[in-house]
């Protein structure tokens, strides 16, 4: 019996070299871009290292600024050019506005139907309305900026009530963070703060792709448990938006009662689907929360956690930062998100650490849906593209210094910057579209914090800056400060 399995899989390996091999020698007649030498079935693989992004660094100096790889039997395309992906999101932007399917789009996707997954077409383009349209709008912001506000200072109120007096205490920032977003969001989402004893079993990052996309054999036969582990992600996922929608379902008051500050998200989409019940079910509405919940939580805790160890070891722009917020309110009351449009140089700050610290540093994969020419190379229909933004943001072709904490370098920007110079969140027609609310969370955050504390390192040494190895830019070691409130607003804070 072992036999025969061991025969079969060698007969599937053979003909899926051979393919391979015929596929390899027939793009070799095309003018791909420059590559480098691969082994047969696995392709390039060998050659990923984490962190992947400063993998990808190390061949592109040797191999140029577009790359053609192939993953088992994946094409892909690695771009670390401002002007290359600029030309990938501007003129092939709608070539490019696919993505790949994965086993993790299809088990974590509700099978490719979320907005971050979903093929370009009319119900991504439905998916995208709603969300710049109920979630994402200045308008819809505005009216739930009152949640997120509430937030934040329960967060710093209960900060200055932990505080024992007398010297600097300590606290993890890291964790901090990662509760405060959790509790904004599911407010946002639901109306109650996340009761969940982990914010990383449920949804924390995931691989996008995974080796069993590039190499299909290996799915087959369970590799590692791969797609076993996403199907039980999905089922704990699943189980827990569903009851957040029956919750709401069954405790909702008349929509018209609701003040239009404290109506949540699901509430909006539990509207749509009463007028439109076929095109709004059930797994639509998890899909637009699920999509909330993985690329909104962790990447704005992890920006919040990078701009804190930056300032602690700048404490020259936390000083500024904190004057030009003293300038604005004083201690006449604590910081409110209508101000950080009034703090030109607190957005500074923010846009330096994701310059330097891109929460999705190759962004999330592309995918093309017919032929075209890149910087005059063919790229063959479905070819996988990542950039990497991580290398174009610290490129000395764009930027003085560009490994150094310079916030002064954004000013006088405020209309955007040209091309892809700075892209954190994507650029075209598949660019984040929770970009709005991801600044004005970090800023309200970074901006009380500074109004509210005084701030220092736990030692002399310098905070450290080293990154974890994993999807998302995390900081190796969780940030932890000391901490003292400002007498001021200490008072203000607790008389709320």
């Amino acid at each position: 019996m072992n036999m025969e399995i061991g025969f079969t899989f060698c007969t599937i390996l053979l003909i899926f070299s051979i393919f391979l091999i015929l596929k390899l020698q027939n793009a070799r007649k095309k003018n791909l871009p420059p590559s480098p030498p691969s082994l047969p079935i696995i392709g390039h693989l060998h050659l990923l290292k984490s962190p992947i992004h400063q993998t990808f660094k190390s061949l592109s100096c040797k191999y140029g600024p577009i790359m053609y790889l192939r993953f088992g039997i994946s094409q892909v395309i690695i771009v670390s050019s401002a002007s290359i992906a600029e030309q990938c999101f501007t003129k092939n932007d709608i070539i490019f506005a696919n993505r790949p399917k994965s086993l993790a789009s299809k088990h974590l996707g509700y099978n490719h139907t979320t907005i971050g997954f979903s093929p370009y077409g009319d119900h991504w383009r439905n998916l995208r309305r709603i969300a710049s349209i109920q979630i994402f709008s200045t308008f819809s912001l505005n009216n739930s900026s009152t949640v997120r506000t509430d937030e934040v200072r329960f967060v710093a109120k209960k900060l200055i009530l932990d505080y024992k007096g007398g010297s600097a205490q300590k606290v993890n920032l890291k964790i901090l963070f990662e509760k405060l977003v959790y509790d904004v969001l599911t407010m946002m989402v639901a109306g109650k703060r996340w009761a969940e004893p982990s914010t990383h079993a449920m949804f924390g990052p995931t691989m996008i792709m995974n080796i069993c996309d590039y190499i299909p054999a290996l799915q087959w036969v369970g590799f590692k448990g791969l797609e076993k582990n996403l199907m039980e992600i999905m089922k704990t996922r699943d189980k827990f938006l569903q009851g957040l929608i029956d919750e709401c379902r069954k405790n909702r008051a008349d929509d018209l009662s609701l003040a239009a500050d404290r109506k949540t998200i699901i509430h909006t989409l539990l509207s749509l689907q009463r007028a439109q019940p076929q095109c709004y079910t059930d797994d639509i509405i998890k899909g637009v929360i699920m999509v909330m919940f993985t690329a909104g939580t962790h990447t704005s805790a992890v920006t919040m956690e990078w701009a804190m160890s930056l300032l602690l070891n700048h404490p020259e722009v936390m000083k500024k930062a904190r004057l030009e917020i003293d300038s604005l309110i004083g201690a006449t009351r604590p910081l409110e998100e209508s101000d950080i449009l009034k703090l030109p140089y607190l957005r500074c700050v923010i846009n330096e650490t994701l310059r330097l610290f891109p929460a999705g540093p190759l962004l999330v994969p592309h995918f093309s849906t017919q032929d075209c020419t890149i910087e005059g190379y063919h790229i063959p229909k479905g070819t996988i593209l990542f950039v990497n933004v991580w290398e174009i943001q610290r490129d000395s072709k764009n930027w003085e210094e560009p490994n150094e904490f310079k916030p002064e370098r954004f000013e006088g920007m405020e209309g955007g910057i040209e091309g892809c110079k700075f892209v954190p969140f994507g650029m075209g027609r598949r660019a984040c579209p929770g970009s709005g609310l991801a600044m004005r969370l970090i800023g309200l955050v970074l901006g009380l914090f500074i109004q509210c504390f005084e701030w220092e390192r736990i030692g002399p040494e310098l905070v450290g800056l080293d990154e974890s190895c994993g999807l998302m830019l995390s900081k190796l070691d969780p940030l932890e400060a000391l901490y003292r409130p400002r007498e001021s607003m200490a008072t203000l804070l607790s008389q709320l």
